[in-house]
């Protein structure tokens, strides 16, 4: 297998023009990125709201579920059987759009339900010193309770960006391209190098993507939330002691 891959990608015309590797992984990276951004920008401020209130959380575990055992490539040939009909000529649309929506649904339940967790599940005390500060309650969701809820925010953010990074390949089913273009096409002409080619590049982005994920919420996450923070040598993996609580609630306060 390795030698095939090598035997692929060693050759310069498979990654240049416009089927090449790297137009392949730039429509990848567009539609990913076009579902995952619509994704954040519902999901995020439902589950805060949620979380917050603790209204509606039955709603939301239900949705989570739902749309968890959706039939990805049966609900995209429906809606390219719905959709595609509204547009004439060789629009990109009428197959862009039914593959947003499937994406959109397939990673809104990492980041909703994370976000909701994330807010339900801050300490307290926290919230009890916050409003004792005399925080209004919006002051004490986006200064105490979003700060405290990064960490699992950002994992249902990893989590979904993986789904659709996966899932996005299924894009080639109904003509559009991406990654799952090579696929399609080798196996359409046997061409075995060309499938495994598309196989390793998506789980090669994928992996390289939660990385820059995970490096992101390092340095955006909070030291005190993370655990990262150090007290007179203390390393990362020390376990934090009671005074080293009290600051890190004090650094969580004045982000």
């Amino acid at each position: 297998m390795i030698n095939d891959l090598w035997s692929y990608i060693s050759v310069a015309d498979h990654w240049w023009g416009p089927n090449g590797i790297m137009a392949r992984l730039d429509e990848h990276l567009r539609y990913s990125a076009i579902a995952v951004g619509i994704s954040l920008v519902l999901a995020i401020p439902l589950g805060l709201v949620v979380g917050h209130t603790g209204r509606g959380t039955a709603v939301v575990t239900f949705i989570a579920n739902a749309f968890r055992a959706l039939p990805a490539v049966g609900l995209l040939i429906f809606l390219v059987v719905l959709i595609s009909p509204q547009f004439t000529g060789r629009s990109e649309a009428r197959y862009l759009i039914p593959t947003t929506i499937v994406l959109v649904l397939l990673s809104i339940p990492s980041i909703l339900a994370n976000t909701v967790e994330g807010v339900r599940n801050v300490d307290p005390e926290a919230r009890d010193a916050a409003r004792g500060m005399g925080m209004t309650g919006s002051q004490v969701l986006f200064k105490v309770e979003l700060p405290c809820a990064l960490p699992l925010i950002f994992s249902g953010v990893r989590s979904a960006v993986l789904q659709v990074i996966a899932t996005a390949t299924i894009a080639a089913y109904i003509s559009l391209g991406g990654l799952g273009r090579l696929i399609i096409d080798g196996l359409s002409s046997r061409e075995y190098p060309k499938v495994i080619t598309g196989a390793v590049a998506v789980a090669v982005l994928a992996i390289v993507l939660d990385v820059l994920i995970a490096l992101i919420q390092r340095y955006t996450v909070s030291r005190g939330v993370s655990g990262r923070f150090s007290r007179k040598g203390a390393t990362a993996t020390t376990a934090p002691r009671k005074d080293d609580a009290i600051e890190a609630d004090a650094e969580v306060l004045a982000v």
